[in-house]
């Protein structure tokens, strides 16, 4: 019986490696795909966030500074009125270079939500329309504009204007809401302007500054959760609740006296209009009878006509 031989030993073997050097190599081996490893989930990051960041990123060139927004009604039947109204915001809008938007809330299909939401979704339109604008002034329909000197840019968001002008560590919801505004905010820091009544935040009329925050926010006040609360007051009492209970939207914002953009034409539910405003609104007036609209605006017609005229 033969048996196999056992291998030869080559007569060349390896040198000999102290185990030191093996765990060395094997070390340095492993930090090397971890640092590769590393450097690709880096660069993914930057790739689809920074790089696309700055792809997507657009620089609002502040063309139109302004753009005014109103939704009107459709509903009502006074064609005088309305026409008074498109006149007023067009005169004012062309005389500072502002854009418009004038639309009719059924132009929005609000899914059975009250037509008062549709101020939200013209804000949101105004921005797509007017992507390079730099602050949206929404005001509502019952209103005039009374002084076409005052420029939203300069009269609202200017800086030392806005400074002076925010009522700071104020109750949000009058009079005795917990929630206040931000003591030690900045107008610098301020995205969305509005004031308050007698009931509680007025949104008759407020200005929010154009960017990704903007869109954030009304995307945030239309959500469909606040739209099915049936909240009596709507869009109002929607908003009342959030900014109560998102710091992300109370810390930028700033409220204002009410007769800065939002001045009453009588003083039943708040600060009453008075020579030199830039604004007034029929506060809670009626589509017919003695507190019409139309009836309550008659007062201010002329008014506002001759001051554009010699402005």
């Amino acid at each position: 019986m033969h048996y196999a031989y056992p291998p030869r030993k080559s007569s060349n073997p390896p040198p000999y490696l102290p185990r030191t050097s093996r765990i060395s190599r094997i070390r340095k081996s492993h930090l090397r795909s971890i640092v590769l490893f590393v450097l690709a989930i880096v660069g993914l990051i930057w790739l689809f966030s920074g790089s696309s960041k700055h792809r997507s990123h657009h620089t609002i060139s502040g063309k139109p500074p302004v753009v005014l927004v109103t939704v009107l009604d459709d509903t009502n039947s006074n064609s005088v009125y309305i026409k008074n109204i498109k006149e007023n915001r067009i005169q004012y809008a062309e005389k500072h270079g502002y854009g418009t938007l004038l639309v009719k809330a059924s132009d929005y299909d609000l899914n059975g939500s009250p037509t008062s939401w549709a101020k939200v979704v013209a804000m949101r339109h105004a921005i797509t329309k007017y992507p390079d604008c730099k602050y949206l002034w929404y005001l509502e329909q019952d209103a005039f504009i009374m002084n076409p000197s005052l420029k939203v840019e300069d009269y609202v968001m200017g800086t030392s204007k806005l400074e002076s002008a925010m009522l700071k560590d104020l109750p949000v919801v009058p009079p005795d809401s917990i929630i206040k505004t931000f003591s030690h905010l900045k107008s610098d820091d301020v995205e969305f302007v509005l004031t308050q009544d007698k009931e509680g935040l007025a949104t008759g009329s407020f200005v929010i500054k154009n960017g990704e925050w903007a869109k954030f926010f009304l995307d945030t006040w239309f959500d469909p959760l606040y739209r099915s609360y049936n909240f009596q007051k709507a869009e109002t009492h929607a908003l009342e609740h959030i900014v109560q209970w998102h710091p992300t939207i109370l810390s930028k914002l700033a409220i204002i006296p009410q007769r800065m953009i939002n001045a009453y034409s009588s003083h039943d539910h708040g600060d009453q209009y008075k020579d030199g405003d830039i604004a007034v609104l029929f506060a809670r007036c009626t589509n017919a009878g003695e507190k019409s609209c139309s009836k309550e605006s008659e007062r201010f017609s002329q008014q506002w006509r001759t001051s554009f005229s010699r402005a």
